[in-house]
């Protein structure tokens, strides 16, 4: 009877029955649409497997033969597809899927062990947007991921993540505020360090900027994975989903701000001292405390 106690409790839970039902129809229209399509996918990914083999040859990338579409990040970034470019294309593209699908599933399990129906609400939110990267084999999905996991990587290795996913997507950039202090601050560096890296190939760079304003693109809908990329840091405020005390918890936000204005205006000094307060802010910000 004891090793019925666990299952029992599971259903006995509505709240975990309706996330199970949600992720279980989320991940069958997935399945459905990817089978549907059939072989009318992988643009995305063909861009990326065929620029590197243009690029290998001395060909131009941002200016691909057809079927292939051109090849718009910074130039710089192709050899980071190269050791996957050097598979079959079939192979390539089955390997590719294989990965975020993996990806997705791991960080759905992790996400649904703290919140189930939270996770669940919010895998229905971004369906749309998984199922057209997986369709198309965008790097927007693997970009998120990449902010994911560096809330889990030392800040050296989390900093060169979110520099290279908003290098990549741009889109990433703004994930920027909620990485931890000292991430932040190895973003910066390794962002300068890309920077520096783009000033070199600045003649690519200018036909990439028009490709990526002038190429027609669909509505960008996969940009709602931003908010997958940013499950670790609110997973990581367990009262944001006590839903009882949402008016409380507005209620305190509301008084220590008028708290710290009514102390900020009635202090001698004020200005010296926000000056000084915000310098500390953004030496905290950047973990330099």
């Amino acid at each position: 009877m004891q090793r019925m106690q666990p299952r029992a409790r599971f259903l006995s839970d509505p709240g975990r029955l309706a996330a199970m039902l949600i992720l279980v129809v989320c991940g069958s229209a997935i399945a459905v649409w990817i089978l549907a399509r059939g072989d009318l996918v992988g643009a995305d990914a063909r861009a990326y497997w065929g620029g590197v083999r243009l690029w290998l040859s001395g060909g131009d990338p941002t200016d691909p033969p057809p079927p292939y579409m051109p090849y718009v990040y910074w130039s710089w970034s192709l050899p980071l597809f190269t050791p996957w470019a050097a598979l079959p294309w079939e192979t390539a593209w089955f390997v590719y899927r294989v990965v975020n699908v993996i990806l997705f599933a791991w960080s759905v399990a992790w996400a649904y062990r703290q919140h189930p129906l939270a996770t669940a609400l919010l895998v229905l939110l971004i369906t749309p947007a998984l199922a057209a990267t997986l369709d198309t084999g965008n790097i927007t999905f693997l970009c998120a991921m990449g902010i994911w996991a560096a809330h889990f990587a030392s800040p050296r290795i989390g900093g060169f993540m979110w520099a290279l996913a908003a290098a990549l997507k741009w889109f990433p950039a703004l994930l920027f505020l909620i990485l931890k202090p000292r991430t932040r601050l190895w973003g910066i560096a390794w962002a300068g360090l890309l920077g520096i890296l783009t000033l070199a190939v600045w003649p690519e760079v200018t036909r990439q900027l028009e490709l990526v304003i002038n190429y027609p693109r669909p509505l960008r809908i996969d940009y709602l994975l931003l908010l997958w990329a940013a499950v670790p840091w609110m997973w990581s405020h367990p009262r944001w989903f006590e839903w009882r005390t949402w008016g409380q918890q507005l209620s305190d936000a509301r008084e220590r701000l008028r708290m710290a204005m009514s102390a900020w205006w009635t202090a001698p000094g004020r200005i010296s001292s926000a000056r000084d307060a915000t310098l500390r802010e953004a030496r905290a910000f950047l973990g330099l405390t």
